[in-house]
């Protein structure tokens, strides 16, 4: 059997109520995310419920496409997020069993994809 645990997240940014300087739907402390390391990302809600997962090789440009792009799984619930959580891992591979595994074991609401449970 494989055992797998979730990484530690490297970086928590959380939605601010009400900021005078973001416009990215409270967010303002994007800076704090890597720009050019490689790593997946949860998305939680108030109830600290996980909404969705990614992964990326580059964080801070990807997590921001989520809330600007069109054609986003979470355009219309970006309103819903409160909490953004990091976690660098360079290596592809386990980049892609840990998005693999935290969507299934913690059961992301908006995730489509790699979803085993439903």
């Amino acid at each position: 059997m494989i055992q797998i645990t979730a990484p530690t997240p490297d970086v928590t940014i959380y939605k601010q109520e009400a900021p005078e300087l973001s416009h990215i739907y409270g967010f303002t402390d994007f800076i704090l995310i890597p720009r050019d390391k490689a790593g997946i990302f949860m998305f939680y809600n108030d109830n600290d419920e996980l909404l969705f997962v990614g992964k990326a090789r580059k964080l801070r440009p990807r997590i921001k496409k989520h809330f600007e792009d069109s054609t986003s799984v979470m355009k219309d619930k970006r309103d819903e997020v409160t909490k953004i959580e990091v976690c660098l891992v360079e290596d592809p591979v386990h980049r892609e069993l840990y998005e693999t595994f935290i969507i299934n074991e913690f059961k992301a609401k908006y995730n489509v994809d790699k979803v085993f449970y439903k």
